[in-house]
This record gives C-alpha cells, sequence and structure tokens, in this order.
C-alpha cells in the first residue's frame, strides 16, 4: 500500500513530558513525516504520512508515548492532504 495520512489525538499526560520531541525523533527514523503540536487543551495533535507498517509501528508508540508520559485515549482518523516534507513540532 502507498503512503497514507492519519492524524492523531493524544489525551493525558503528554505536555511537558518530551512526547513531541519524541515523537518526531521516532517519525523521523521511521521516515513519516509531519508534525506533533501542542493544542491548548493539554492534548498533542500529531499528523502523520508514511507507509501503514511503519504507522501502524508510531501508533502503537503514541498508545504509551515517552517514559513520563501517561496517554489517557488516542484518537486516529485517516485524513486526506497533502505530504508534508519533514517532520516538525510546535505548538496551536
Amino acid at each position: 500500500m502507498g503512503n497514507i495520512c492519519i492524524k492523531a489525538l493524544v489525551s493525558g499526560r503528554v505536555q511537558g513530558v518530551f512526547f513531541r520531541d519524541s515523537t518526531r525523533q521516532l517519525a523521523t527514523r521511521l521516515g513519516i513525516t509531519g508534525y506533533a503540536i501542542n493544542l491548548p487543551d493539554g492534548r498533542v495533535e500529531v499528523l502523520a504520512c508514511g507507509n501503514e507498517n511503519d504507522l501502524d509501528k508510531l501508533i502503537q508508540w503514541l498508545e504509551k508515548g515517552p517514559e513520563m508520559a501517561k496517554v489517557t485515549d488516542l484518537k486516529i482518523e485517516i485524513i486526506t492532504t497533502q505530504k508534508p516534507n519533514g517532520f516538525r513540532i510546535g505548538n496551536f
């Protein structure tokens, strides 16, 4: 299967625990492009574009996050968007 894009909304203790940068590091290793941003409501939004196998690995990681995170909810949707270059982090 070709490249697809997903949007993930991650809830829990996911801000201030290196969630975005850890997501960027894994995504870069997997060849995934997109972004991870902090939302004003305390969640992290992740846009990830890549092949299905690599996205599955990223989703499995998003379910737990880095060591200090505590993920309480993960919502995933497949979206249609232009594939971004690279992987960036930031705030909403």
